[in-house]
């Protein structure tokens, strides 16, 4: 109230103060009017004023949850996973589990092998722990085995050869007993291992399963069906659900008997999946050498390798990318139509970093896929593609899956270091500062790439007297020359990256430094 007496019992509350010090000035102000006759208020030593600093503390730490209460509201302002997991759980979008690398691997055997050989699900193959680097697991996923008659292979160099065996990082967890029926509805079943690699397949193509759940009772064993949501589950239809939560723990979900049957009571609960998936699965080139679960083939002498780096490693999708991207698979209805559409749904699937869709017939329509990460499409993730939009594309059009082509961009800098700051470390950084404009994430198709981005980005770093940059310009250009106009366009179908397997330019740019101290 304005104009009010300094001992006027009516004096008003700041109903706005939350923080600690507002608090804590806050009912400081209302002493003298409330309580006339404390005048040791501002002794630090008095009791009173321990009361107030710790209501004034307990006061901010409830403004604090309030405030996260109405912030995890709302999908805009929400920041923890959890949250977000809630909110776009209510238009049908899960966020995606962390995809693993595919890889193709070669066998050789010896020259005088005749056998059969039988690659099965679950066989696996690895890289070579280091000190620091613990081996990562390859298998055969596919559901049906592959049998290679070594009686039919031609003998060369004194050894035979089978290429191209598809193989995914991750390991097989097979006939995990959840437990045992009570009967119940909605019963919820946690998976013992975190982890779970969890695609979206369409139906009636599938490659392999990324979870089978059988149940048995008395001698009869029978498959359960996994759906995206129980609400179109009939009574006696044996689905289940998934849920993940925010520490990437996986519990299995069943029905009440009226959206979905319930297991009978009694009977037990069986479930096979596969845990793994993230950035560690794309190693470079032959780094798969060890065969570790393959008995037959260990026995034979077989060896392996894979001719081509691992692709489509990928971490768990990240929430501020499932903010941005839920709306436009929310708008697409799972419905592949427009442009839009295809490359909105083929986002949603694990593996895949960047991708185009273009019609390329009147009922064809071709997607330009990069991998997460980058690198080229292998068999498994064309493969699982198609059957993920068997039942979303329409019936009569056609889907084609396409490496992107990328163009390396070639840079070199002429850096003077000043004489305090080390001209090793300066180069580093400008090698760490160019990299990061050409990294996977921070590129796109048909991107235009500007000199004046690499001269702001170098000229950014503490202890640079002056750059020139002597060469910028793309793969096919002529060396030691800057690019018409200071800039690089790029096509529709084109990425730009590093040229990460040429020596001179570390982390895509050659450096040369005069100056600064060594």
């Amino acid at each position: 109230m304005t104009g009010a007496k300094k001992n006027d019992s009516r004096m008003p509350v700041g109903y706005m103060a939350r923080d600690y010090d507002s608090l804590l000035k806050s009912m400081r102000d209302l002493i003298p009017a409330k309580l006339p006759e404390w005048k040791e208020f501002e002794n630090e030593a008095d009791f009173g004023n321990v009361l107030l600093e710790l209501f004034a503390h307990m006061g901010d730490i409830l403004s604090y949850y309030q405030d996260r209460a109405v912030s995890e509201s709302f999908l805009s302002m929400a920041q923890t996973r959890r949250s977000i997991i809630q909110h776009l759980r209510l238009i049908g979008y899960k966020l995606a589990t962390a995809a693993p690398a595919s890889a193709a691997v070669t066998l050789t055997v010896p020259a005088g092998c005749n056998e059969v050989i039988r690659v099965e699900k679950g066989h696996a193959f690895a890289t070579k722990s280091q000190q620091g680097r613990p081996s990562i697991r390859f298998e055969y996923t596919r559901e049906v085995a592959m049998e290679i008659d070594c009686s039919t292979l031609t003998p060369i160099g004194g050894k035979k050869t089978i290429p191209n065996i598809p193989v995914e990082e991750g390991r097989l967890v097979k006939n995990e007993v959840l437990g045992t029926s009570d009967g119940q509805a909605n019963q919820r079943y946690p998976l013992t291992h975190s982890g779970l690699i969890l695609r979206s397949l369409g139906q009636g193509q599938q490659i392999q399963k990324d979870v089978v759940l059988l149940t048995e009772l008395g001698g009869v064993i029978e498959e359960w069906r996994l759906q995206d949501s129980l609400s179109f589950s009939r009574e006696g239809q044996q689905d289940y659900l998934i849920e993940i939560d925010e520490n990437d723990q996986a519990t299995v979900i069943f029905g009440d008997g009226a959206f979905g049957a319930i297991p009978a009571p009694g009977s037990q609960i069986r479930v096979t999946y596969r845990v793994g998936g993230g950035l560690k699965g794309n190693v470079i080139a032959r780094s798969i050498q060890t065969i570790v679960d393959a008995p037959q083939l260990t026995l034979v002498g077989a060896k392996v390798t894979n001719e081509k780096a691992a692709t489509g490693g990928a971490e768990r999708e990240d929430i501020t990318d499932a903010v941005r991207h839920a709306p436009s698979v929310f708008r697409s209805l799972k419905r592949a139509v427009t442009a839009d559409d295809y490359e909105a749904l083929a986002l949603e699937f694990t593996g895949v970093g960047k991708v185009r869709a273009e019609g390329t017939n009147w009922n064809t329509v071709t997607l330009f896929i990069a991998p997460q990460g980058g690198g080229h499409v292998s068999d498994v993730l064309e493969a699982n593609l198609l059957a993920y939009f068997e039942d979303k594309r329409p019936v009569s059009t056609l889907i084609e899956i396409q490496d992107v082509d990328y163009v390396q961009i070639y840079v070199t800098a002429e850096v003077e270091v000043e004489s305090y700051y080390s001209a090793d470390e300066i180069k580093e950084e400008v090698q760490g500062a160019v990299s990061a404009l050409l990294a996977f994430d921070a590129v796109d198709f048909a991107q235009i790439i500007y000199l004046s981005k690499f001269y702001e980005a170098i000229e950014e770093i503490n202890g640079v007297k002056g750059v020139n940059i002597s060469e910028f310009r793309r793969f096919d250009g002529a060396p030691s020359t800057i690019h018409k106009d200071g800039k690089i366009v790029l096509g529709s179908n084109e990425i730009p990256e590093i040229p990460a397997e040429d020596p001179e330019y570390a982390n895509g740019v050659k450096v040369i430094t005069s100056g600064g101290s060594q």
